[in-house]
């Protein structure tokens, strides 16, 4: 008796401490999730394979077909450069947007005890933190020539650190797909969801115009950035249900089944 009296304590210490967590968005869920991130290959399917492959062929395809087409467009007339869309899209993928927005949303949530802010608030560091690791480690890995090197589009230098030839993935649309992601899933409205793609859509267009990236660069950088940003929502979505869902569970029922 004992003995299963223990045990039924045991099962609900631990159910309280993990199946009925809430997502608490602090410093010691960001350690237990980026181990969880890091160890996702080692878990990976069929279709998360296919994505990784769909993401490379697709990237391979586009150095041999689209990127010097399209830079020779984007030469051909330079009065755009300063534009507003062009230099839209370029901020919405700089490094400081995602502190800036991080910032805040974490300030609103402080002010006003906001869970629904802090989420964003976190999601965005943490999506951000991830997809800068991974674009700057595949950066140096590849040492791919910016199209103004005028080296042509197949010119690799693998692991180097000069700026000038970190052109793959693009690191600024991956930094606007992790951002647009991340307000989208978080959006109410369905015309809020998509219009929150709208900068990040500008992004590769103000990059390709700028001559700092080719489109393939482009496309492998916003696909990194938006599947990243994907699995950052989707972790927390899925704890938040599991939660919902034991929270509705008596504990009482818990005991019944281990006597």
């Amino acid at each position: 008796m004992r003995c299963k009296i223990f045990l039924s304590l045991f099962v609900l210490i631990v159910c309280e401490s993990s199946l009925f967590a809430q997502n608490k968005y602090d410093f010691s869920q960001f350690g237990h999730e980026t181990g969880d991130f890091i160890k996702q290959p080692s878990k990976w399917d069929g279709s998360d394979w296919l994505k990784l492959g769909v993401m490379g062929v697709g990237s391979y395809i586009l150095i041999e077909t689209a990127d010097q087409p399209a830079r020779d467009l984007a030469l051909k007339d330079r009065s755009y450069l300063y534009s507003l869309p062009i230099e839209a899209g370029r901020i919405w993928g700089e490094l400081y947007s995602p502190v800036v927005l991080f910032a805040g949303f974490a300030a609103h949530s402080l002010i006003t005890n906001n869970t629904s802010t802090r989420k964003v608030a976190y999601e965005i560091g943490q999506a951000s933190l991830y997809t800068g690791a991974i674009t700057y480690i595949l950066k140096t890995a590849f040492g791919r020539a910016r199209p103004y090197m005028n080296e042509g589009s197949s010119s690799f230098h693998p692991f180097t650190f000069r700026d000038d030839f970190h052109s793959f993935p693009g690191g600024h649309t991956a930094t606007a797909f992790v951002l647009s992601t991340i307000l989208s899933r978080n959006a109410g409205p369905t015309w809020l969801k998509i219009l929150a793609y709208l900068p990040a859509a500008i992004t590769p267009i103000s990059r390709i115009y700028e001559d700092k990236h080719w489109v393939s660069s482009n496309f492998f950088g916003g696909t990194l950035g938006y599947f990243v940003a994907k699995w950052v929502v989707d972790t927390h979505e899925k704890k938040d249900k599991l939660f919902q869902s034991t929270s509705n569970t008596p504990l009482v029922n818990i005991s019944i089944v281990i006597y």
